[in-house]
């Protein structure tokens, strides 16, 4: 684990633990005292003074990196020279080309590198998206109060913004139902160089269509619709799930079990590509 940001140590840690196939190896922190109190919770895991000195570790087969945005390039780089799986958090990347540079490293390496799109993984989720017929129209929603001006979500060079954070998961769930769009729309409310809400109309092929919102600045809300052949279909908070089973195992496992039989992983880096780029334009379209 490098790092020990808060999705770290409240869902993937314990879910790395609590996995049929994995382990908790070794948590690093740039505060090594908070390294080796999280350490102290997981059986044998130890707590090296640095990022670098984890991924020397012989003993460590695979990292997960939770840290900021703007670092996820350099750290899976560094990862992958240093002979290491790589789970990332999402978004993989800040911008497409970062994305497709962490794509022919990992094939370089011959290491598998894989985004940590948890919501992916659920049972639930995933019926109701295999349930769909003739999907037409998509309308997701994702959005929070986001408190605490440190926050690094509030500061641009670090990757803030709600669209890469919330704005990841309404493009994704979109894309997932009806494929890659053709034409973005898109306007975003600013405030001190970030985007704290964003709205985009999405155009696929065959005239289908999906309205995608992502804020920092509402009441928690999380929705998705769609209308296809059949009618409205609708799933709520889809993207965290609050009961069983843990989506966040069922992703490390997953993960882990594509190491360990050397398969494909379950979400392709050029899947993590393609949102990534509908994720830029978005964004251009928006400041234009």
């Amino acid at each position: 684990m490098l790092g020990a940001a808060g999705i770290a140590a409240g869902a993937v840690l314990p879910a790395i633990a609590a996995s049929k196939n994995g382990r908790v190896a070794a948590i690093a922190s740039r505060d090594p005292r908070r390294a080796r109190d999280l350490a102290e919770g997981y059986s044998g895991a130890k707590a090296p003074e640095s990022y670098e000195a984890l991924l020397e570790d012989p003993e460590v087969d695979a990292v997960y990196i939770p840290l900021v945005n703007s670092v996820h390039k350099e750290w899976t780089l560094r990862a992958l020279a240093a002979g290491k799986h790589v789970l990332c958090e999402k978004p993989l990347a800040m911008n497409a080309t970062e994305a497709e540079e962490m794509a022919v490293a990992a094939q370089s390496a011959g290491k598998h590198v894989m985004e940590a799109a948890m919501y992916r993984f659920h049972p639930r989720t995933r019926a109701f998206i295999e349930s769909l017929a003739d999907p037409i129209y998509v309308q997701a929603s994702f959005g929070f109060t986001l408190k605490g001006k440190s926050n690094y979500r509030f500061q641009s060079a670090l990757g803030g913004g709600a669209l890469l954070d919330v704005g990841f998961y309404v493009v994704s769930v979109a894309r997932w139902i009806l494929g890659e769009p053709s034409d973005v729309l898109a306007r975003s409310r600013l405030s001190g160089g970030v985007d704290m809400t964003t709205s985009a109309l999405l155009q696929f092929p065959s005239g289908r269509t999906a309205a995608v919102w992502a804020s920092f600045e509402s009441p928690e809300a999380q929705e998705l619709t769609v209308v296809a052949g059949e009618g409205a279909q609708r799933l709520g908070r889809p993207f965290n799930w609050l009961d069983e089973p843990d989506q966040y195992q069922l992703m490390v496992e997953s993960f882990a079990e594509s190491i360990l039989d050397d398969r494909p992983v379950a979400i392709p880096l050029s899947e993590s590509i393609a949102n990534m780029k509908v994720l830029d334009h978005i964004r251009t379209a928006a400041s234009s």
